[in-house]
């Protein structure tokens, strides 16, 4: 049975809201409502000083949707709004009363470089052996060009590769990758991920329409990228390559504490003012315990397709000096190129559709230094566990 918004809409006019003063949709409560693959997604906004108070009447509108047949589950965010507009932090539940618990031994620090995985007790994804976050400190640098001919290349080098499109917002692999349609799903409830050029992908662009704008908070988006990664058939994969949104807001930041993240390759321009906001990124993941992989220089410099002379547009060497700086992997130059732009624009990124040619083999290096890097940081992780010796 297809469950519709109206359905939706008509059950929780059967909820109350605050002191029974009327139903929460008419009151306005409710935001735009969101149904994927039979799963119903949308927040409840209520005054900031009764927020925890009202946490039942979030419950009560999950238990509604969910006993509307055909729904498979509900995901329900309680948001506050503050006087005079603006949203607050989303409103967590009621806290249980605390037990009591038996005295636990002082937790150890993590070893210097351990993966994130391991430091903070993360759970990983069944099937992947590894998970690369390709980040940004802000949008228009070719991130996600760069992720999708990362990928490819690193399929290129032998590895079974996925990608997850990480931008709710603004998900860009169905027209980078040239994929339609839906996914179907496994005993309805596991979705399979869309293929193309040998990568498993998946994107929010497969669960709506390109033009549909996502007005979401973000409770609503990080369950929505849970399920996309942890509700997804991947495996058996080598590596998943995560194209993240771009900045450093509370979904980059909560996909880099609960994902357990092998490493992460920041994305800039060479420019002064692209540099800065790559920091931030690099000081994000710097914070969360995350490994950086390694700085990649998008726009790095423009051929003349005429006489090929060289042309630094926005500068040059910015990032592979920010990455000395650091003491950060510089992984390489990419050129500003119209054949990397048209490709892409067609669904046939260069790794892909024009495998000989010299941008493809930039990616593919990049790939290859991506790779060791990731090898590298497990080895120095292992490296600083203590052995034990029974004698």
């Amino acid at each position: 049975m297809t469950v519709t918004k109206e359905s939706v809409v008509e059950r929780l006019k059967t909820v109350n809201g605050p002191d029974f003063t009327g139903n929460i949709v008419d009151l306005g409560m409710v935001s735009e409502i969101f149904i994927a693959d039979s799963k119903v997604f949308f927040s409840i906004t209520v005054p900031a000083a009764r927020a925890q108070e009202l946490e039942p009447l979030r419950a009560a509108a999950e238990r509604a949707v969910k006993a509307i047949p055909g729904v498979a589950s509900a995901v329900v965010a309680l948001t506050a709004e503050k006087k005079g507009g603006g949203m607050e932090a989303p409103v967590p539940p009621r806290p249980a009363a605390p037990r009591p618990v038996a005295p636990q031994p002082a937790p150890q620090r993590p070893a210097p470089h351990a993966p994130a995985s391991q430091s903070h007790g993360k759970r990983g994804v069944p099937g992947i052996d590894a998970i690369i976050a390709v980040a940004s400190g802000k949008g228009g640098v070719g991130k996600s060009t760069t992720a999708v001919n990362l990928a490819l290349g690193l399929a290129a080098n032998g590895l079974k590769v996925g990608v997850l499109d990480a931008d709710i917002y603004g998900p860009s692999m169905p027209r980078l990758l040239n994929i339609h349609g839906r996914p179907q799903t496994v005993d309805g409830k596991i979705l399979k991920p869309m293929q193309n050029y040998g990568l498993k992908v998946m994107s929010m662009g497969f669960l709506v329409d390109e033009e549909t704008p996502m007005i979401w908070r973000g409770p609503m988006v990080m369950s929505a990228l849970t399920q996309m990664l942890r509700e997804v058939e991947w495996g058996p994969l080598d590596v998943l390559v995560v194209d993240m949104p771009p900045g450093t807001g509370d979904a980059q930041l909560t996909m880099a504490q609960q994902v357990p993240l092998a490493g992460a390759v920041i994305v800039s321009t060479p420019q002064d003012l692209a540099l800065i906001d790559a920091r931030k990124g690099l000081n994000m993941f710097k914070k969360v315990d995350v490994p950086l992989l390694g700085i990649v220089e998008n726009m790095s410099y423009f051929l003349a397709p005429d006489t090929g002379k060289r042309y630094d547009i926005f500068g040059h060497g910015g990032a592979r000096r920010e990455a000395e700086r650091l003491g950060v992997t510089f992984l390489g130059e990419v050129p500003l190129e119209m054949g990397i732009r048209e490709s892409s624009d067609a669904g046939a990124p260069v790794v892909a559709s024009k495998p000989e040619g010299a941008e493809a083999k930039i990616y593919r290096d990049i790939a290859s230094k991506v790779w060791d890097r990731v090898q590298e940081e497990r080895g120095a992780a292992e490296a600083a566990v203590p052995s034990i010796v029974f004698e």
